[in-house]
């Protein structure tokens, strides 16, 4: 089965629609992503609303799912394994890694799953596929907002009592936000172009996502991995985002703007990929979901 774009035409007499195929790599349109922009907002109401829905808790999980997490990591790691958290209370230390971490995770993990949940939408409409997965990293803005401003709320008390030190390198936050979205994204959309064909790859990814937050500085300090093993963390697209975040809020970390910067290169990179991928795999998707 094959997908084409819908092209508007305007002749002598009345308004037409064309429907052609889409073919090669580069044939993108991010017009009609705009055009389309209502559906997206549309998709966002009900990412929201749907994730939560008939629980008795509702939102109040994206608050208690932090706070639980950072206190398991705080009672395994910081009293019974007794790794360094470079002088910064174990409470925030792990707040600010689980909250970061935390946005990267479920955007990967939602939009890598973008075709095989919505096969039975695609399958009747057309509209740009990447709405989709649009759709999910701006939707999960609203659990990210509400986490942070769990976290600012203890930062403040740390911070009042002079126990972690705010400095101009938060203000990267936008920034962090806005890489840790594309990245996730690119791999996302990759990951759900790759299971049309291979479901097993929906279950490694699983474990992949939790290996990798093991090589993100979230449960320890950079400072205490062993300098032969720096570089191997450093290579990480996501550490010099966690530790410039928390550089800039509790006064400790390896803020540098050339981790930054390579951080943006590597988001860059692999966002293309992936949106090349996905629109290559569109097309006829339907045909091996």
């Amino acid at each position: 089965m094959q997908f084409g774009r819908v092209i508007t035409m305007k002749n002598k007499e009345n308004w037409s629609i064309e429907i052609r195929p889409m073919s090669g790599w580069f044939d993108l349109n991010f017009r009609e992503i705009w055009r389309y922009r209502d559906l997206l907002w549309l998709f966002v109401r009900r990412d929201i609303i749907t994730v939560y829905q008939q629980t008795i808790l509702g939102p109040l999980w994206y608050v208690i799912q932090p706070i639980l997490t950072t206190l398991m990591f705080t009672l395994v790691f910081g009293r019974i394994a007794k790794i360094s958290t470079d002088g910064i209370p174990p409470t925030i230390f792990y707040l600010s890694g689980v909250t970061i971490w935390g946005y990267f995770a479920d955007c990967l993990n939602r939009t890598s799953n973008t075709f095989v949940a919505n096969q039975n939408i695609f399958g009747k409409v057309y509209f740009p596929r990447i709405t989709v997965p649009g759709s999910i990293v701006i939707s999960s803005l609203l659990k990210f907002g509400i986490q942070f401003a769990v976290f600012l709320m203890i930062w403040a008390y740390y911070a009042f009592k002079g126990t972690v030190t705010f400095n101009s390198a938060a203000f990267v936050l936008p920034l962090v936000v806005a890489l840790m979205a594309v990245i996730s994204m690119g791999f996302g959309m990759l990951f759900s172009s790759l299971t049309t064909k291979y479901r097993d790859l929906q279950f490694l990814l699983v474990f992949a996502v939790q290996l990798w937050m093991y090589a993100t500085p979230v449960i320890y300090p950079l400072s205490s991995i062993p300098p032969a093993y720096v570089k191997y963390i450093q290579l990480n697209p996501i550490t010099p985002l966690v530790e410039a975040i928390r550089y800039g809020f509790l006064g400790q970390g390896a803020f540098r703007w050339a981790g930054i910067g390579y951080s943006c290169g590597f988001a860059a990179v692999i966002f293309l990929i992936g949106l090349l991928v996905f629109s290559r795999v569109e097309k006829s998707f339907m045909d091996t979901v």
